[in-house]
């Protein structure tokens, strides 16, 4: 099935207003801003987004049926392409998207296929759609289950797959769709790494070979034992890993680049370091100061623009860069369908500038960690490569990448580290990364 393309139209929206939204209706409108506005999911979460006006549990279930339609979508297309003679537009390709999601995964027929029905019936556009909606469904819900359980992962769009096949390969990229389609369980890095069993047991998790925890499942963060102690931060695998092979030492001045939303802050603190935190949002720099205050861990935070901060001296400075986040599409399935890789280009010329930046901010002998959750080399091993040409006497360390858990395969030539979500398949994957120590001269 090929979907109609975007409009970047205002949405059809259901007549009728109620006390609360229906959680189907808003799981609707929000697949619609991703697919036909190119809206990110995160962009939609305010107060005074679409899941406003819904309760906590409504929340999440909203959340949960837009997130996996999207990262469903070949196999539910696939699966609606049996029934569909022409595809809908795309408001109602969405409701029988999302409906059928809800039949492939047991929810019962009668309920689903009737609220799909209203759901379209409402539209003063597509109403007369509602027959063939109720027709499709019905047969969805006798062959869905079965064809779920074999279903194939969702392949990245062109724009995005060419480039990293070119990059990793084709069964390298299957694996990441594969990690894609499986979602992501909850990571979790601790204060003190020497209770990782003991809060592994408390937590029913997991403890990986690089010393965070996994928790399988679907889970309250804040009923977690350990929560309300600051004992640990949620926290991917490997993002946690740039903090880890930065080393800080006791008493040395660390500078945080790009902050926000801060696991890598309290890592640094939690060190000994004297870290200083600073992101250009201070929404977000908030959300830093009640992680710190939580754990009880210290750290200056700064609000401002990277490129113009200019306090030198540190002995050491992380810079996870802003960058496209292709590494995280496991957590964010909305990612490639609201992007189109446009920007890119921007955000690589920013990192570079970054990088620069960072090096002259660092004292002579001072070391770099550059990073991006990103799987297109020109956002890690190019940008490192490039480095090395524009300053005589930078050098990569290969030694600080000698961490617990770390495979040797995954250091690259420039001397850098290379994260994939097709890695530790029977763990459950990892989040993309490219982590680098620029060593400066002395």
């Amino acid at each position: 099935m090929t979907p109609p393309p975007n409009r970047h139209k205002k949405q059809d929206k259901p007549r009728g207003k109620g006390p609360a939204p229906d959680v189907r209706r808003v799981a609707n409108q929000m697949l619609n801003a991703v697919l036909d506005e190119g809206r990110l999911l995160s962009d939609l979460t305010g107060r005074k987004g679409p899941l406003g006006r819904l309760d906590a549990p409504d929340r999440a279930r909203a959340q949960r049926l837009v997130t996996e339609t999207l990262r469903n979508l070949d196999p539910l297309d696939a699966l609606l392409d049996q029934f569909v003679a022409r595809t809908p537009p795309l408001p109602v390709l969405n409701v029988l998207r999302i409906a059928a999601y809800e039949l492939c995964v047991g929810e019962a027929a009668h309920g689903v296929v009737n609220a799909a029905v209203t759901e379209v019936a409402a539209m003063p556009r597509h109403n007369r759609a509602k027959g063939m909606v109720n027709a499709v469904l019905r047969k969805v819900s006798e062959a869905g289950p079965t064809a779920w359980a074999d279903r194939a992962p969702s392949q990245l769009p062109d724009w995005l797959r060419g480039p990293l096949v070119m990059a990793w390969g084709e069964a390298a990229i299957a694996g990441c769709e594969a990690a894609h389609a499986k979602g992501a369980a909850l990571d979790l890095t601790l204060r003190d790494p020497a209770e990782a069993e003991a809060l592994a047991a408390q937590t029913g998790g997991t403890v990986l070979p690089t010393g965070s925890i996994r928790v399988d499942g679907a889970v309250q963060v804040t009923a977690l034992p350990g929560f309300d102690r600051g004992a640990w931060w949620v926290q991917d695998a490997a993002a946690a890993l740039p903090a880890r092979i930065l080393d800080p030492k006791q008493g040395e001045k660390v500078l945080d680049l790009c902050a926000a939303p801060g696991g890598k802050t309290l890592q640094l603190a939690a060190s000994g370091a004297d870290v200083t935190a600073l992101d250009i949002s201070d929404a977000r720099m908030q959300r830093v100061r009640d992680n710190l205050e939580r754990t009880g861990l210290t750290a200056r935070v700064e609000t401002g623009d990277a490129l113009e901060f200019a306090e030198d001296g540190w002995d050491a400075i992380l810079l996870d860069a802003p960058c496209s986040a292709t590494g995280t599409i496991r957590r964010h399935p909305d990612l490639p369908h609201a992007k189109d890789g446009s920007e890119f280009g921007a955000l690589i010329d920013l990192q570079t500038q970054m990088i620069d930046h960072a090096i002259r901010l660092l004292k002579p002998g001072g070391r770099l960690v550059f990073c991006t959750c990103s799987l297109l080399p020109d956002e890690g091993e190019v940008q490192i490569e490039e480095a090395l040409e524009r300053h005589p006497g930078l050098t990569t360390d290969r030694s600080g990448l000698d961490r617990p858990g770390i495979d040797p395969a995954w250091i690259t030539e420039e001397g850098g580290l290379r994260l994939r979500p097709d890695y530790w398949p029977e763990a459950g994957g990892m989040d993309g990364f490219y982590i680098a120590v620029l060593q400066k001269p002395a």
